[in-house]
């Protein structure tokens, strides 16, 4: 892969972001780092990584914020050549019958609303381009089956983002532009701040592996679907799952 290459992620300063900007950082002229509350994080990996690390910060669940985050990538005349979508807010473990609306709307706006309008100023650009990777990270309870208990606005937001991917791998399919996912089952990150323990334990359990994914466990997936090897891949949700 060319290093003089663009890369955009969002939620960048989330564990997997942080270990996956690690990962591809070589391969990569310049990366647009997106994150919502501190860029503690990305300041220390820009002192592995290098002044190639560009901070931007947003809430997306405030739309005025993410719509000025959008008009802000592309506004020097950049764009993005990939795209990794990683936004989500901590999981809570709620009865459908105790979420309220707004429950759904801040996992909406901060996971899928987003990927809407960044995609819809990125896309049009990488088709001009005839070159333009794009990966989302559903969940595996988009292909886990029973579905996830005490989750519903999570794997609704989910299924939509799973949803938004094939429409958009199959409406650029033939303008050099690919579209992917990332579905990973439970990883042992901060993300679970909110989840009761016993779940947690009784995720891993249940697993082949007897154990839940690392970070390290779903890089790879990641670095595969922005390589030149899948270039004729796209509208492919892979599942990292540890055989579950």
């Amino acid at each position: 892969m060319n290093d003089d290459k663009t890369l955009l992620i969002t939620g960048a300063s989330s564990d997997v972001g942080l270990s996956l900007i690690r990962k591809v950082a070589k391969n990569y002229q310049r990366i647009i780092a997106h994150y919502h509350h501190s860029d503690q994080g990305l300041l220390l990996l820009k002192e592995e990584v290098g002044e190639k690390i560009v901070s931007m910060q947003a809430d997306f669940t405030d739309l005025q914020s993410t719509l000025q985050f959008a008009e802000k990538v592309i506004g020097d005349g950049t764009s993005p050549d990939h795209f990794i979508h990683l936004p989500a807010p901590p999981l809570n473990n709620n009865k459908f019958s105790k979420s309220n609306w707004s429950d759904f709307e801040v996992e909406l706006s901060t996971s899928f609303r987003s990927a809407v309008i960044l995609c819809q100023k990125i896309l049009p650009l990488m088709a001009k381009k005839k070159l333009g990777k794009v990966v989302f990270m559903p969940s595996y309870c988009v292909v886990n089956q029973p579905a996830m208990k005490f989750a519903v606005p999570y794997t609704s937001t989910k299924y939509a983002l799973l949803g938004l991917m094939k429409c958009l791998s199959a409406e650029y399919a033939d303008k050099g532009v690919t579209v992917n996912g990332v579905s990973p089952s439970m990883i042992n990150t901060k993300f679970l701040a909110g989840v009761p323990e016993l779940v947690i334990q009784k995720n891993a359990l249940e697993s082949p592996l007897k154990r839940n994914l690392q970070v390290q466990d779903i890089l790879s997936a990641f670095d595969f679907f922005l390589s030149d090897g899948a270039d004729c891949i796209t509208g492919q949700n892979l599942a990292v799952t540890g055989g579950k």
